[in-house]
């Protein structure tokens, strides 16, 4: 059974559950060691063994880079707790240089891995500040032997762009082995009336709820929206305000990844799969979790024209995109949503095919099986599989 050595810059992250999930379905066993966020419990998963290399906090990279070193420096010491592991995958450019320092542990290095599913701004940057930051990572990935990544628009705007050992889609599809029974629109089951849409995960984009907030005001109730996750307070400091002052906007809190998805995605007809954090850039070229989540189950998806979610949608001819997110624009698309209208996009989700937005056990193991193989160092993007 191959050993997976996971180093991960928040372990509170449900992101990391769900990768951890999905090398052990692929048959691997896996050790886990990262930073915990300040603000978060210590995580609960079904590891033997988790190395908790200390406290970190959201919005201040400096303290996080200082953290970062100091685990590098000692990584002799905390590695002795680890087996040999067959490979090292690390979670981001921080957790890379970790990794390096602990490839020289071992008479016989691990295959060592970069998963890279987000491009920060730093790294697009075309001041000296940019290409310092790119000469670092190139230097990093000098012996890295595979990338992964989560969309297909990360790997021709920054990877073709600016080189990389060969790179594997993994999307960001639903991981859930023990699920069997999915959401549904509700307009299947009864005319919309009141038309619901659904922000969910991670909220941290200041525009798109302030648009909410404004549609579901402006139209008076004939929109409400439901938010669901774990906002961003670095970035909306006065989010739990704002939602309060909001007569048609719901805060649900935190939500359990899997299990409360299905109910989560049906009691909305649209997911607003939008996002300006980083707009222009990586928000432009992501696929997000939410996507996925909400065609699985039901959701007329959301998007903003000139996106990689734009292009995901329209290849598969569901949902609504959006030229912008002006007022005068939302309330005309929602004005035209008469419940024929909402009907006819909800029936095109439910027609797709539900492994487009579902992972199965296959790719699982054949993930891990590509992870544990070494390959000829050729730049290339390859399918998943």
């Amino acid at each position: 059974m191959p050993k997976i050595l996971y180093l991960v810059h928040n372990l509170a992250d449900p992101a990391v559950g769900r990768r951890v999930a999905m090398f052990r379905q692929g048959g691997a066993e896996v050790e886990l060691a990262g930073f915990r966020r300040g603000d978060a419990p210590p995580p609960r998963l079904p590891l033997d063994r988790v190395v908790e290399l200390d406290v970190t906090h959201d919005g201040r990279m400096l303290q996080r880079m200082r953290a970062t070193l100091a685990a590098a420096w000692r990584a002799p010491r905390w590695a002795k707790q680890l087996r040999r592991p067959d490979v090292i995958v690390a979670r981001n450019l921080e957790m890379l240089g970790v990794a390096q320092r602990l490839m020289r542990i071992w008479a016989v290095p691990p295959i060592l891995v970069y998963e890279c599913l987000d491009i920060h701004r730093l790294m697009l940057r075309t001041d000296r500040v940019g290409q310092a930051m790119r000469a670092l990572e190139q230097q990093l990935m000098r012996n890295v032997e595979l990338v992964i990544t989560s969309s297909p628009a990360f790997v021709r705007h920054y990877f073709d762009r600016y080189g990389s050992p060969p790179v594997r889609l993994v999307e960001n599809k639903v991981f859930a082995p023990d699920i069997s029974a999915f959401g549904s629109n509700p307009v299947l089951a009864a005319d919309p009336g009141v038309l619901r849409v659904g922000w969910f995960g991670a909220l941290r984009c200041n525009r798109s709820l302030a648009a909410l907030q404004a549609l579901s005001q402006r139209l008076d109730g004939h929109v409400k929206v439901t938010l669901a996750g774990r906002p961003a307070l670095t970035e909306l400091g006065d989010f739990h305000r704002r939602v309060a002052q909001a007569p048609h906007i719901q805060f649900r809190g935190a939500f359990a990844y899997p299990q409360d998805l299905p109910a989560l995605y049906s009691a909305v007809h649209f997911v607003w799969a939008i996002d300006f954090f980083e707009a222009g850039l990586n928000s432009n070229w992501l696929l997000p979790n939410r996507l996925y989540e909400g065609c699985l189950n039901g959701a007329i998806p959301i998007a903003l024209a000139g996106t990689e979610t734009a292009r995901f949608i329209e290849r598969l001819g569901i949902g609504v995109v959006l030229p912008d997110i002006a007022q005068d624009t939302l309330v005309s698309m929602f004005a035209a949503m008469t419940p024929a209208r909402v009907l006819e996009l909800a029936a095109g989700v439910a027609a797709q095919e539900r492994l487009t937005f579902l992972c199965e056990a296959r790719e699982c193991s054949d993930l891990v099986h590509r992870l544990t193989t070494r390959q000829p160092a050729t730049a290339v993007l390859e399918a998943a599989a």
